[in-house]
């Protein structure tokens, strides 16, 4: 029942924050006039916001701003034993250095290493807090591109991309990261510069726990679906999430932006009915996702019952906290793979066969269950073109989406835009399972060794951040595997949709007709949802089939 209630609760706050802000941000990313602030860092930076980009120059701006946020990043944890509140640690190796760079700058927040072993206070707060904020910024700002790309005619430009990552930074992530991290703090959530603590445990060992500025990082973790932890249990850590209504909040705030993104396209287009039908495609998936996911977690585990020779009563509690129990481990696992959000409560490699493929095929479905901040809008976009294509195919008319008639150079952009990133996963993983250097890393042969690795490179190449254990990932392979299948993953999808912005704002308008396929109702709804489903399966199925569907059928 208390899984219930928290779904309930979960809801109501989603439906309730939809539409103001969705409004307050369409009003946030398109505003004429600059805020005080915004004007210092405009002149500071060199930058006039009034200045419209190409789609071209919008792309260069995105790279070369990212560009130098994976150095800058990589830098930093470099020379980390010069810098203050280092705590005594050493720098971090190269590779691994590398990894985390490309990890944060892309809004994957994978990590390979344990937190509070790693990083200094000061490489969190100035390196990956930094990233969590402005990496998030930089999916809105795409995604705000997009979106004009619909809304305008006949234009060249699709705005500033400088303008736009310091609006969605100033006026959408702060504001609401800096009160939900005062809510965390008064809950218990650490916020200090404090070095480890020496605590007694309750069998009489010492235990050394490191404080550090846990809940200003917390907060923006969730809120730009980040998921990168300051401690290695990750929000499973009572530092980080210490009692069911932090809990709730961290899950809303993972959710709201993304949800309510869709709030910003139907306002921005003129048409709040086109939001909606988004909002009731991704809700769809996501409830779906939770549903099954608690459903198979609520058996007992296969594993377990065959090594304890008995059968084992009540759902499956292996790697999961006392304190949250399968429904709401099921909720946030779901949450948290359906939109680019690395945060876990609890252990992915020790869900059922079948609750770990759902989580699995979340990030497989081009995490669009609402997906990451921005970009989750922007892959459904992207979908939903290839859905009215599809459609216009079936009734043998030039298909139109939004007053836009979708031509064969949409088409190419929207198709290696959905191809690109299974590429990345399929290739990625096939050399890492015949490559002697990486199979020594696999510890689980078979294939719930295959489903770690394909997890992996799933995870990383859809900028997730989440992971099964049982693969040491942290060797230089791995390390730069990865951190490639992110940076591709990330930017080159980003180039692609920023290539069909353009191309869509170039275009006139063409007026509503009877022969027009309607994208507002629940006809176009179950056909988006089909087509992300079967691209989805088509691509993944002979993978998924020898990993988790093999496991779990046997």
């Amino acid at each position: 029942m208390s899984g219930w209630i928290q779904l309930g609760m979960l809801l109501l706050i989603l439906v309730a924050a939809y539409r103001p802000l969705g409004d307050y941000m369409a009003w946030a990313l398109d505003s004429p006039r600059s805020l005080r602030v915004e004007r210092a860092i405009y002149r500071l930076a060199g930058v006039r916001p009034d200045a419209e980009q190409r789609w071209s120059g919008y792309a260069i701006s995105t790279l070369a701003f990212s560009a130098v946020s994976v150095l800058l990043l990589y830098l930093l944890q470099r020379v980390q034993p010069s810098l203050p509140l280092s705590l005594g640690l050493p720098g971090v190796e190269p590779s691994q250095a590398f990894n985390a760079a490309a990890s944060f700058t892309t809004n994957t927040n994978w990590q390979s290493y344990a937190g509070e072993s790693t990083m200094g206070h000061l490489v969190q707060m100035a390196g990956l807090a930094v990233q969590n904020f402005v990496s998030s910024a930089v999916g809105i700002a795409v995604a705000v591109a997009l979106i004009r790309g619909f809304s305008r005619t006949k234009s060249e430009t699709i705005g500033n991309f400088w303008a736009d990552l310091v609006r969605a930074t100033v006026r959408i992530l702060l504001p609401i990261a800096f009160i939900a991290a005062i809510v965390l703090l008064s809950q218990g959530v650490v916020q200090n510069f404090d070095e480890a603590r020496v605590i007694v445990t309750v069998q009489g060992a010492d235990q050394s726990i490191p404080g550090g500025p846990v809940a200003s990082q917390e907060s923006i973790k969730e809120l730009g679906t980040n998921g990168g932890g300051f401690y290695d249990a990750n929000s499973a850590h009572p530092f980080e999430n210490p009692n069911p209504f932090t809990n709730l909040l961290e899950i809303a705030l993972l959710l709201v932006i993304p949800f309510a993104l869709t709030g910003t396209f139907g306002k921005m287009v003129g048409n709040r009915r086109q939001g909606y039908a988004l909002a009731a495609v991704m809700a769809s998936l996501w409830l779906g996702s939770v549903l099954l996911a608690w459903a198979f977690e609520a058996q007992p585990n296969p594993q377990v019952e065959a090594t304890a020779g008995t059968a084992v009563v009540g759902g499956n509690m292996e790697g999961k906290e006392l304190r949250f129990g399968v429904p709401v481990s099921a909720a946030w696992a779901a949450s948290t793979t359906g939109t680019s959000t690395g945060a876990v409560i609890a252990s992915h490699d020790s869900m059922t066969p079948f609750g770990g493929g759902v989580v699995l095929v979340n990030m497989m479905l081009s995490e669009v269950s609402p997906g990451g901040v921005g970009s989750g809008l922007y892959g459904l976009l992207v979908l939903a073109v290839l859905a009215v294509f599809i459609a216009g195919l079936m009734v043998g008319r030039t298909p139109e989406y939004l007053g836009k008639k979708i031509e064969p150079t949409d088409m190419k952009l929207v198709s290696l835009s959905i191809l690109l990133v299974p590429a990345m996963v399929l290739v990625l993983s096939g050399v890492a399972v015949v490559l002697d250097s990486a199979v020594t890393s696999i510890f689980n042969p078979g294939p719930h060794g295959l489903s770690e690795v394909l997890y992996a490179f799933t995870s990383g190449a859809n900028n997730n951040g989440s992971a099964f254990g049982g693969l040491n990932a942290n060797t230089t392979f791995f390390n730069t595997a990865i951190g490639l299948a992110m940076l591709m993953g990330r930017f080159g999808s980003i180039v692609l949709v920023l290539g069909l912005a353009g191309s869509l704002a170039r275009k006139q308008h063409v007026p509503l007709s009877s022969g027009t396929f309607p994208t507002t109702s629940p006809l176009f709804v179950g056909l988006l949802i089909g087509v992300i489903v079967i691209v989805a399966a088509l691509t993944y199925f002979p993978a998924l089939s020898l990993g988790p569907l093999v496991e779990g059928l046997s």
